[in-house]
């Protein structure tokens, strides 16, 4: 799907529910964000909070929830490569369709935050090769990151990544480039599938998918869009039941409501209706 000649449009999900919405609009494939998840499961920011146990159990109910590939955010691999061996494993066993690994130190951070720091080049070269040498499914993606454009440079940050290319990865992730030309350029000079990430307010200019597609871009995500709506929507719903004592005004007035059968339709409620209703033994046994 990422070699396709359109451009794979992978929204961001940060739990089971969001990544349902996702693929009722539409989308054939979602991404699993780990600013998102981290902020869902535990309330926190994108610093490396999150542990292998966590994202993997995270990222199996989300695979259970839809019937499109999935592919999640790996921060750093939650280690050196022998952690890095294990997060694929623990990834593939969840279901997932392939995962991106950056080239940060562990802890990590968002890539859009400053004071973010990366590793060697040799360091994350073995990291990638480590991902390669442990996945089972040769279609499971090992998509490879690096921040070094902010880091160190953006010469620095391309040699990484023709560098992460020859030693394995699928796509290469180039993170934060600073304009539509630097975009453009890493397409021309990377020998690689690339990853374009947009995020609301981020670094990297905000361009469609349609734009990224024609610059030769493979697929695109968008890890904040998801959750910072929700996030939103639930302040401003819950300050109006604070000051109103009801919602139906929040929903009367955004137009953003949907029907008891709209909602649960998102759970495949009649399906598994269906299904209790063949399976299910109603009947009390007596003596």
């Amino acid at each position: 799907m990422i070699c396709e000649d359109e451009i794979l449009v992978a929204p961001s999900a940060y739990d089971a529910l969001s990544a349902r919405a996702i693929v009722s609009a539409g989308f054939r494939a979602v991404h699993m964000t780990g600013s998102g998840s981290s902020a869902s499961l535990l309330g926190l920011p994108d610093m490396g909070f999150t542990t292998i146990s966590e994202m993997a159990q995270h990222a199996k109910n989300m695979t259970l929830a839809v019937d499109v590939p999935v592919f999640v955010d790996a921060d750093s691999g939650h280690g050196n490569a022998l952690n890095v061996r294990r997060t694929i494993r623990e990834f593939e066993q969840a279901g997932l369709a392939g995962c991106h690994i950056e080239d940060q130190v562990t802890p990590k951070r968002c890539g859009h935050l400053e004071g973010k720091r990366v590793i060697s080049m040799q360091e994350m070269v073995g990291k990638v090769e480590a991902a390669v040498a442990a996945r089972t499914d040769p279609d499971f993606q090992i998509i490879a990151r690096t921040d070094a454009r902010e880091c160190i440079d953006f010469e620095e940050a391309i040699r990484r990544s023709n560098a992460y290319a020859e030693a394995g990865a699928d796509c290469i992730f180039f993170e934060a480039p600073l304009s539509p030309e630097e975009m453009c350029q890493v397409r021309a000079e990377v020998s690689a599938p690339l990853l374009a990430n947009m995020v609301e307010g981020g670094k990297t200019p905000w361009l469609t998918a349609q734009e990224l597609g024609e610059m030769g871009y493979g697929v695109v995500i968008y890890p904040l869009s998801g959750w910072k709506a929700a996030a939103v929507i639930l302040r401003e719903v819950m300050r109006e039941l604070r000051e109103t004592g009801t919602t139906q005004g929040f929903w009367e007035r955004t137009g953003f409501d949907m029907s008891f059968e709209e909602l649960f339709g998102l759970f495949d409620y009649d399906r598994i209706q269906a299904f209790e209703d063949r399976y299910v033994v109603r009947k009390a046994l007596t003596r």
